[in-house]
């Protein structure tokens, strides 16, 4: 008997897409740490590289130990670190505690699909890792004044119970009904898709000023587009109930035109970035208990996934779409037999 089980079709899909993820992070930090000018900064992202770059060979040894091909990922050629700096003003550190947020979700999600124990500790120490450095950009971004906490409140005196169904209410015939106000759950799940879509949106709108691509530009000038109605819409939700919506001091898009990333890595970490901003609106949508806050973050869904299916068109027309592995196609095969 083999001394482990092979990997599962299961194991082999989370591996394969975190190889992927795990290779564009890299090629990130080799230019935000070449271009960064606070050390502080530079030692987190520096710190972070060497993790993940001894993870993404032992994702590369099991892969191979199980005779799987190793996917192309992204390499030296999908980063150029002699360029101007695309960002200032503590981007780096925004950028990469958004990454690491969304590594949490996947991580999770992966361990779950997981059955074999070195695999299962592979996901279990990349979330251990994953926590430390949110964490660390946390607390420097903080530090340096440069995100926005969300509202403080009032702290309850007792418990109370909803009386009736008006606490639902939010979406009425009568426009001149009273919405309740929000409550601190449902003020979490907007003031972090606030965060996330305003770091998303100047990230992409550097991406609109360096692609290479007129396709890939316009492309990227739409995304930024949409992550502003998105703001625009929550933030008026916060201020219909007097609540003051967050403004982060940082991240500045500078006026270079020259690409540090290629086309394809770019557009990759969009297509990433709106995985995420689904799950998150999902989230939004599944513990509001206000039904016009669902309705909106439905929209909001179906706007993301309608971007990132233009977005994928445009990744498998260029050559940019690594397959995910496939199932045995059965039908050929007996057909061929």
């Amino acid at each position: 008997m083999p001394e482990k089980p092979a990997i599962t079709s299961s194991e082999l899909g989370t591996l394969w897409l975190t190889y992927l993820e795990k290779t564009m992070i890299l090629r990130m930090l080799e230019y935000f740490i070449e271009k960064a000018d606070d050390k502080k900064a530079q030692d987190i992202m520096t710190n972070l590289y060497e993790e993940i770059d001894l993870y993404v060979g032992k994702i590369t040894e099991t892969l191979q130990n199980d005779g799987a091909v190793i996917p192309v990922g992204f390499t030296s050629q999908d980063v150029n670190k002699e360029v101007p700096k695309l960002y200032d003003n503590g981007f780096d550190i925004m950028f990469v505690r958004l990454l690491k947020e969304i590594s949490m979700g996947l991580h999770s999600l992966n361990i779950t699909m997981a059955y074999r124990e070195d695999i299962v500790m592979i996901f279990k120490e990349l979330t251990a890792i994953t926590q430390k450095y949110y964490n660390l950009s946390t607390q420097y971004l903080l530090e340096k004044g440069m995100i926005a906490r969300p509202p403080y409140v009032s702290m309850p005196k007792s418990v109370e119970f909803v009386k009736d169904t008006n606490y639902l209410g939010g979406l009425s015939i009568n426009p001149f009904s009273e919405k309740r106000t929000l409550n601190t759950v449902e003020v979490a799940h907007i003031h972090h898709s606030i965060e996330s879509n305003i770091i998303g949106m100047q990230m992409i709108i550097g991406f609109a000023q360096c692609a290479n691509s007129g396709e890939v530009k316009n492309f990227f000038n739409e995304g930024a587009e949409l992550a502003k109605n998105i703001i625009n819409e929550l933030s008026e939700t916060l201020l219909e109930s007097g609540i003051q919506t967050p403004e982060p001091s940082g991240g500045n898009v500078t006026r270079s035109t020259v690409a540090p990333f290629s086309d394809k890595m770019m557009m990759y970490c969009t297509s990433l970035f709106c995985s995420f901003a689904m799950g998150g609106s999902s989230l939004g949508t599944a513990f509001s208990l206000r039904n016009d806050l669902p309705a909106k973050m439905s929209t909001f869904m179906k706007d993301t996934f309608e971007y990132a299916h233009k977005g994928a068109k445009i990744m498998i027309k260029n050559g940019w779409m690594e397959e995910p592995p496939q199932m045995e196609e059965r039908g050929q095969i007996i057909k061929k037999s």
